[in-house]
């Protein structure tokens, strides 16, 4: 039977569509196995021998398990470059992670006049808002920029007490960079004089945890001094600065090297000041030092570039004259030597004319002794009146003759000099002047012997004994937490923090009470304070608690409008929560409705919970719907 061409056709169609099919499939393992084996190998030649291919038609699909997130990442890369990125699926698990230490927790706080830059690694449980809003109020008004990855891992020990001081430094510190890890914090950071730089330092090392150790680099500005001068004696209490300035740290080793090679012992240094005559001030000043330990004794004034060396008593000439003549060669261009080599004084019935000034511990000024007339007494009282303000000054003085010509700026200067000391006393004779007492300022002897060096000249002969007696820490007379919410509640005493109606809005008769507490919190150091808002029960209870933080905020704002440091306050708004009284009645809406200041643990930066409170007073309008 012949086949139909209608046959033959099909027939053809048929067996070309199986051919085509199986080329197909054929084309299909092909690309399949060249894809699957080149992502194999590419995985095997990274390390990588542990993941599984399985290749799907076009796509490719990676299994297994990675030893960690990272490579299980670069997995899927490797593979992306072997074939088309978007042909990949990512099926690949990650083994458990176990015994992994906790990462290295680390923050760095940078603080400057354009805002406040948070960088590091912190701990997850971390409350990242209330953190980033005590960083926003401390910035009072410049930006604040969050660049602080989280990572959930337990919090070490010793960080948040860490934390705690970083933010406490940070707010003494506008210029700073504060860097902290777990028990460690780094202070670095600039102040505007000396005097603020101790004061700060003084501060840290007080409220420095005990569990945290703190390193401090604080810079203060060079102070400019005029005239720039360094005194030194060697007498029978053996050598000693009276003042010692340079201008670089080399300077200072060489002038401080000179004074140990001339028998100095004690841990002396020289302050480092602006306004040198010449760069080779150091070594002007160590000569000088070694001229007057090779004579044995004597004085050494170095005031801008004259240098006054007056010698020991009983030197011989011959002597005196070689090491002068010695140090008038060795000395750097620009300096002037004037040397004298004293007689001894000659012995009189009556001794030498004095005129002396005393500074009792109490605050009583006595001056007594030889003044040249009835004009100079009444200048030297008078000046005396100016230099002690609303102390009564007794004059012992009397008038006589045979004074030197400049008794009268001697004894200004012996006045003047006796203000710098806390008790003391001044005595001016023709050759000498003895200033002797105690010094609440580090730098007084220096300023003093600077002080006598412009007004009586580089080669005036005086001695400054001066023992400097630091203050009392003010931090350990502040009062405690307690203390200070005790204070807010007897200052407070009935009154009451009320705002208007419905509002967050501070009433005027709450002024003087927000004023009160701010005089209290005056004297209270980073004292951490929860300012708890309630309401009473009428009006919905989403809208109270509402209402309640708004109060507790703007009393906040008040404060911190009268600056008072804020930064470890918190604003907390209860609602109708923790009532006091009973809010069916009038009275008992009216206590409801009131402001709390709480002792707390700050959640970020504090290990211990305290529950002591204090209540302070509250508004007395009702919340509105």
């Amino acid at each position: 039977m012949r086949l139909s061409s209608v046959a033959i056709r099909f027939g053809a169609f048929g067996i070309a569509a199986g051919v085509a099919v199986l080329a197909g499939k054929a084309a299909v393992k092909t690309l399949e196995y060249k894809s699957q084996m080149a992502v194999q190998e590419a995985l095997i030649d990274a390390d990588m021998s542990w993941s599984r291919v399985i290749a799907d038609g076009l796509q490719i699909v990676l299994e297994g398990e990675a030893p960690n997130e990272v490579v299980r990442l670069r997995s899927v890369t490797v593979a992306g470059q072997a074939v088309d990125p978007s042909r990949v699926i990512n099926n690949i698990s990650v083994a458990d992670q176990v015994g992994i230490d906790t990462p290295d927790f680390a923050l760095e706080i940078l603080r400057n006049d354009s805002g406040v830059f948070l960088i590091g690694l912190v701990p997850a449980e971390t409350d990242r808002e209330n953190f980033t809003k005590r960083m926003t109020d401390l910035a009072d008004g410049v930006p604040v920029s969050d660049l602080m990855e989280f990572a959930d891992y337990p919090m070490p020990d010793n960080w948040r007490p860490a934390i705690n001081f970083g933010l406490r430094a940070l707010e003494m510190l506008p210029r700073s960079k504060i860097s902290v890890a777990a028990g460690e914090v780094t202070v670095i950071a600039s102040t505007d004089s000396a005097d603020e730089k101790r004061r700060v330092e003084q501060r840290l090392t007080t409220i420095a945890p005990d569990n945290v150790d703190v390193t401090m680099e604080i810079a203060a500005p060079r102070p400019v001094v005029s005239p720039y001068i360094t005194r030194f004696t060697i007498d029978e209490n053996g050598p000693a600065f009276e003042a010692c300035t340079a201008d670089t740290e080399e300077a200072r080793e060489k002038i401080l090297a000179a004074a140990r090679t001339a028998g100095v012992t004690d841990d002396v240094t020289c302050a480092l000041a602006l306004g040198v005559p010449s760069r080779t001030w150091g070594d002007a000043v160590a000569l000088s030092i070694d001229a007057i330990a090779e004579l044995g004794g004597g004085t050494i004034t170095v005031s801008d570039a004259d240098i006054s060396l007056v010698g020991r008593i009983g030197t011989t000439q011959a002597r005196f004259d070689q090491v002068v003549g010695e140090l008038d060669n060795a000395l750097p261009e620009l300096f002037a030597l004037d040397a004298t080599l004293p007689e001894a004084p000659t012995e009189t019935e009556e001794g030498p004319p004095q005129f002396s000034a005393t500074l009792s511990p109490e605050g009583l000024v006595q001056l007594r002794g030889r003044i040249p007339n009835d004009l100079t007494n009444t200048v030297v009282e008078n000046y005396a009146s100016a230099r002690f303000p609303g102390t009564d000054i007794a004059m012992g003085t009397r008038v006589g003759d045979g004074l030197p010509a400049d008794w009268q700026v001697r004894a200004l200067a012996a006045v003047e000099a006796l203000s710098r000391l806390s008790n003391g006393s001044v005595i001016v004779e023709p050759s000498n002047l003895i200033i002797s007492g105690i010094t609440n300022d580090e730098e007084a002897q220096a300023e003093i012997s600077s002080l006598l060096v412009e007004k009586l000249g580089a080669d005036a002969e005086f001695s400054v004994d001066v023992e400097f007696v630091a203050l009392p820490d003010p931090i350990s007379n502040e009062p405690t937490p307690q203390e200070c919410l005790d204070q807010i509640t007897l200052v407070t005493g009935d009154r009451k923090i009320t705002f208007d109606p419905g509002k967050s809005t501070l009433s005027s008769d709450s002024i003087p009470v927000i004023d009160d507490i701010a005089e209290v919190m005056r004297e209270c150091v980073d004292i951490e304070l929860e300012i708890a808002g309630y309401t009473d029960s009428q009006g919905r209870e989403e809208m109270n608690q509402n209402l309640s933080q708004q109060r507790a905020e703007a009393v906040l704002s008040a404060l911190r409008n009268r600056r008072i440091p804020t930064s470890s306050f918190v604003a907390v708004g209860y609602g109708e929560e923790n009532p006091i009284a009973d809010n069916s009645t009038e009275e008992g809406r009216e206590a409801n409705r009131r402001i709390e200041f709480n002792l707390v643990a700050n959640e970020i930066a504090d290990d211990t919970e305290t529950t002591d409170e204090a209540n302070a007073e509250s508004d007395d309008a009702a919340p509105a719907e």
